[in-house]
C-alpha cells in the first residue's frame, strides 16, 4: 500500500540523521542496547520501513525512516504516539501540572483512560512511565496500569526528548492494530519490516508478554512464524528478535539466527538480569 503524505512545513521538517533521537519511553523488551547489532541488518534501499510491535521504538528513532509505517496492540502507546505527532504542546501542558509524588501518581494511576481526552491519557501515560517502580509497563488482565510508585526522582518532564521524538514522527503512519492485520494491509515488496514480539518466556516470572491484556502464547509465536515466512516470500527483508529459546530457535532454524548477550533491565532480581536474545534474518 502507498503512503500519501503533505510536503512538510520547515518547522516540521525531521531531524538530521546525524542527531540521535532517543526513545520517550521505557519499554519491556526495548532494543536500545542491541541497537548496533541490529542496524547492521538494516538494508541500504528499502521501500518503507515497519514495525509492528513499536513499544518504545529504539531503533525506528536510530533509524528515523523517511517511509514508515508503525504500530501496536497497545491502545494507550499508540494513542501517545499520535498525540506526541500531533499534539504535544497540549502534552506538555498537562505535564507541567503533574507532581512526582506518591498521593498523586496513585490518584492519576487510578484514572480511567476512557473518560480522559486523548492528550491526556498520553500526558499520563508519560508520567506513569517515568515515575513507577523500575519503569515498567504492565497491566493486569483488565488492561488497568498496575505497577507501584518509584520513589524517585526521576525527570518525567524532559521537553527536548519530545519534541525530538515529533520530528523524527512527522510523516509516519501510526496505527493501533494486531501486527498480522497491520502486515496484511502495508507490506509489500522490498519492505524492511522489524518485529519484536513479546517473547517467548524463558522463565515462569518473565514478564516480557504482560504489556497489553491480551498474552502472547506458544501459538502466537507458530503464527508469527509462518507471518515471517510470507514476508520473506513476499520479498521483504525481516528481523526478528527473541529469547534464545529452544522453542523458537526450532521455529526459526531454517533462518540465519545471531545469539547477543543482554541485560534484563526491568527485572528486579540481580540474578535475572543477565540473558541471551536471538536476531533472526530472513530475505530471498
Amino acid at each position: 500500500m502507498n503512503l500519501q503524505t503533505s510536503t512538510p512545513r520547515e518547522s516540521d521538517i525531521t531531524l538530521s540523521k546525524n542527531i540521535t533521537v532517543k526513545p520517550f519511553l521505557k519499554w519491556a523488551g526495548g532494543k536500545s542496547q542491541l541497537l548496533s547489532r541490529l542496524v547492521k541488518f538494516v538494508p541500504e534501499d528499502y521501500n518503507k520501513y515497519i514495525e509492528p510491535f513499536i513499544g518504545g521504538g529504539a531503533l525506528f528513532f536510530r533509524m528515523q525512516p523517511e517511509r514508515a509505517v508503525i504500530a501496536d496492540s497497545n491502545e494507550e502507546l499508540i494513542i501517545t504516539y499520535k498525540q506526541i505527532q500531533k499534539q504535544l504542546p497540549k502534552i506538555l501542558k498537562v505535564l507541567k501540572t503533574f507532581k512526582n509524588e506518591e498521593e498523586f501518581y496513585y490518584n492519576t494511576r487510578a484514572q480511567d483512560p476512557n473518560k480522559l481526552t486523548l492528550t491526556e491519557r498520553a500526558a499520563r501515560l508519560l508520567y506513569l512511565n517515568k515515575t513507577c517502580y523500575n519503569g515498567l509497563y504492565r497491566v493486569n488482565k483488565k488492561g488497568q496500569f498496575n505497577v507501584p510508585f518509584g520513589k524517585s526522582s526521576g525527570n518525567f518532564f524532559n521537553p527536548l526528548v519530545l519534541e525530538n521524538a515529533r520530528r523524527a514522527l512527522h510523516g509516519v503512519k501510526i496505527e493501533h492494530g494486531s501486527y498480522d492485520n497491520i502486515l496484511t494491509k502495508y507490506a509489500e515488496s522490498g519492505d524492511f519490516i522489524f518485529l519484536d514480539p513479546p517473547y517467548y518466556p524463558i522463565s515462569q516470572n518473565s514478564d516480557f508478554k504482560r504489556y497489553t491484556k491480551d498474552f502472547f502464547y506458544e501459538q502466537d509465536h507458530v503464527l508469527l512464524k509462518n507471518e515471517f515466512e510470507r514476508l520473506v516470500n513476499l520479498g521483504c527483508k525481516v528481523v526478528l528478535t527473541n529469547s534464545r529459546h529452544p522453542f523458537i530457535l526450532d521455529l526459526y532454524k531454517d533462518y540465519e539466527i545471531q545469539t547477543v548477550d543482554t541485560k534484563r533491565l526491568i527485572s528486579c532480581n540481580a540474578e535475572t538480569r543477565f540473558g541471551k536474545d536471538i536476531i533472526v534474518i530472513g530475505e530471498k
